[in-house]
């Protein structure tokens, strides 16, 4: 009889074990999620009043990308420079095929037809390559000099 008492205790001592460490995970994983829902409202207000200021400026609301696109600019905002095609398909993890690398440059020649991105010129030299994609920069204002 007191091995069975033995077995129970040690068996009741794994599982309170066990529940206080699922209490400590659950602690933690409520402290994470309230972090992204405070993250994610900021967001949605920052959002929210940017669209607000564009429609008061005389701009007007942006159409919504399709699906796909985000992950499309996702990947030139990770390489942080100009790509083809070919290079949006290995970034993104999908077959390098006639028939992913011509969808995805359908893709590209949409959002630089919507000026999202845009498609320089080829160089001359040595040899030209189109099909070059890349963010538009940022134009920043000239420094005031007339205030000397």
């Amino acid at each position: 009889m007191r091995e069975l008492l033995d077995k129970i205790e040690a068996r009741q001592q794994l599982v309170q074990d066990t529940v206080e460490r699922l209490r400590e995970q659950i602690t933690l994983l409520s402290e994470q999620l309230a972090a992204a829902e405070r993250t994610l409202q900021r967001l949605q207000v920052t959002r929210e009043t940017v669209l607000e200021l564009a429609v008061e400026d005389g701009g007007s609301l942006p159409e919504p990308l399709p699906p796909g696109y985000r992950e499309v600019l996702a990947a030139f905002e990770q390489a942080g420079r100009g790509l083809r095609a070919r290079d949006v398909c290995q970034a993104l993890g999908i077959g390098l095929e006639p028939r992913h690398t011509e969808g995805t440059r359908a893709k590209l020649k949409r959002l630089v037809n919507r000026g999202i991105l845009t498609e320089p010129e080829p160089e001359p030299e040595p040899e030209p390559e189109p099909g070059l994609y890349i963010l538009p920069q940022p134009t920043s204002a000239a420094p005031d000099t007339s205030s000397n």
